[in-house]
C-alpha cells in the first residue's frame, strides 16, 4: 500500500517560528539569549537517511513546547528550542553538542537518534555537567558509559539489550530455532549483534548464520540467497529504517517466507517506503503505537497533526518519546525551584515525585541514581505493519494497551 503523501523529510514543517538550526550553523556567533526564555537544545538528524526519526522527534518536541508555553511556560518563562541538524554524522553531532553547551549555553539538551552520533558527543555533556536526555538512540552503551550515580545522560527509548531479548522471546514462543542475523557494519550494528548473541545464548540458542552488510545498499539479493540457503527458519535484521526496507524487499523478492523481526527502525516510514510495502507482516519492537482509543495517545496525535500532515508519521516512537522527554524535563525543572543547573536537574530527574502520564507510558520514578533508562521490558509491544500503518501483532496487547505499565 503506497504512502498517501510525500515522505516527511521532504515536507516543510509549518512551525510557529523559523527553526533555529536553519538560522545559525555550527560555529556562528551566538546571539545574546533572551533572559525571559528557557532555551533547550535539540540535536537530531533532520536531513539524510535518518531524517524520518529526526523530523518526527522535532515535531514531538515542538508539540510539547507549544503545550507548555500555552499555559505559562516555566515560572512565567517560555521554552524555546534551539535546533541543530546532525545529519546522522558523528563529527557534526559532536560539533553541535559543543556549540549548544559551550556557546549557546542552553539549559539542557534533548537529542540524538543515532547511536554512533550520541556516543561521539557524550563526553561534552558529562564533562560540563549538562543534562542530555536521549529520546531515540537505542545503543546499550549510551547509558552504560558512565555509572548512573555520576552520569548526566538519561534516556527515554528502549535500549537494544531489551529489544533483542524481547524479539528472541517471541521467536522462542513460536518454537523457531534456526535464527539468521542480518546486521549492518556500523557501530549500531556491532552493538546490536552483541546484544542479539547474548539474548540467544540466554535461551540456549546461537545464531544459525550471521551476515553483515554496509548501510546505503539498494539490494541484499546475494545476502538473502545465502541466508535462505542456510535453512534458517527466522530472520532478524538489525539496521536503520531505509535498510530495513531493503531487507524486506530483498526477502520478498527471494520468496523466502520466514518470519522477519527487527528493532524499532523497522517501524519507520522510510522502511515502508524503501520496501514498497514489503514490510507488511513483519515483527518489530515498539514502545508506543497509534491508538485513538487512548486519550493521551489521541490527544498527542491531534497536536502532531497541527504541525505536520504526513501519513503515516515518520517515526511514531521518536515523536512520542521526545514529547515525553520534554515534559519529564519540565517536571524536573519545577523540582529545582528555579535553580536549573546541571547538578540540580540531575538530582531532580533521579527523584521525580509524581507520576507523569505520558504518551508512551505512565512514568513513575523513571530514573534513579542507579538507572537512567526510563523504559523497562514490560513496556514493550510487538508491532507490525498492516494496511500502511503500525498496529499490534497480538489482539490481547491491543485490548490491554490502556493498562498502566509502570517501570519494573
Amino acid at each position: 500500500m503506497p504512502l498517501s503523501v510525500r515522505p516527511f523529510w521532504a515536507l516543510a514543517l509549518s512551525l510557529a517560528v523559523v527553526p533555529v538550526w536553519a538560522q545559525a550553523p555550527a560555529g556562528a556567533a551566538a546571539a545574546a539569549p533572551d533572559p525571559k526564555l528557557i532555551r533547550l537544545g535539540l540535536i537530531l538528524p533532520l536531513t539524510g537517511g535518518s531524517s524520518d526519526m529526526g523530523n518526527s522527534a522535532r515535531v514531538g518536541a515542538q508539540v510539547a513546547v507549544d503545550e507548555i508555553n500555552a499555559v505559562g511556560g516555566y515560572l512565567g518563562r517560555k521554552l524555546e528550542l534551539v535546533i541543530r541538524d546532525d545529519q546522522a554524522n558523528n563529527d557534526m553531532g559532536l560539533a553541535h553538542a559543543e556549540e549548544l553547551v559551550l556557546k549557546e549555553k542552553v539549559a539542557a539538551t534533548v537529542g540524538f537518534c543515532n547511536t554512533g552520533v550520541a556516543m561521539k558527543a557524550l563526553d561534552v555533556f558529562q564533562t560540563n555537567q549538562h543534562i542530555l536526555i536521549v529520546p531515540c538512540a537505542t545503543g546499550t552503551a549510551i547509558t552504560a558509559k558512565y555509572p548512573a550515580a555520576e552520569s548526566y545522560i538519561f534516556r527515554t527509548s528502549a535500549r537494544d539489550q531489551l529489544q533483542s531479548q524481547f524479539l528472541v522471546a517471541d521467536i522462542v514462543k513460536r518454537n523457531l530455532k534456526k535464527v539468521a542475523l542480518l546486521v549492518d557494519t556500523t557501530g549500531y550494528g556491532d552493538g546490536g549483534l552483541k546484544d542479539l548473541e547474548a539474548a540467544l545464548q540466554a535461551v540456549g540458542l546461537k545464531p544459525h548464520i550471521v551476515v553483515r552488510f554496509k548501510v546505503g545498499v539498494k539490494t541484499l539479493a546475494d545476502e538473502m540467497k545465502q541466508l535462505k540457503d542456510s535453512g534458517a527458519d527466522a530472520l532478524i535484521g538489525w539496521t536503520v529504517g531505509p535498510e530495513q526496507g531493503v531487507i524486506s524487499a530483498s526477502r520478498a523478492a527471494a520468496g523466502w517466507n520466514v518470519p522477519q523481526y527487527g528493532p524499532w527502525g523497522l517501524s519507520h516510514a522510510s522502511a515502508f517506503e524503501a520496501s514498497k510495502g514489503a514490510v507488511e507482516g513483519t515483527f518489530v519492537v515498539q514502545t508506543v503505537l497509534p491508538n485513538t482509543f487512548m486519550e493521551r495517545n489521541s490527544t498527542f496525535l491531534r497536536g502532531y497533526a497541527k504541525i505536520s500532515k504526513e501519513r503515516p508519521i515518520g517515526s511514531m516512537m521518536s515523536a512520542a518519546q521526545t514529547y515525553d522527554s520534554v515534559h519529564l524535563l519540565l517536571r524536573a525543572m519545577f523540582l529545582t525551584k528555579g535553580n536549573i543547573n546541571g547538578k540540580s536537574l540531575k538530582n531532580a530527574l533521579e527523584n521525580l515525585q509524581q507520576p507523569y502520564r505520558g504518551v508512551v507510558t505512565t512514568y513513575d520514578r523513571p530514573f534513579s541514581n542507579t538507572d537512567h533508562d526510563a523504559i523497562s521490558a514490560n513496556m514493550l509491544w510487538l508491532g507490525t505493519w498492516q494496511g500502511g500503518e503500525r498496529t499490534y501483532v497480538y489482539k490481547d496487547d491491543a485490548a490491554r494497551a490502556s493498562v498502566i505499565r509502570r517501570k519494573e
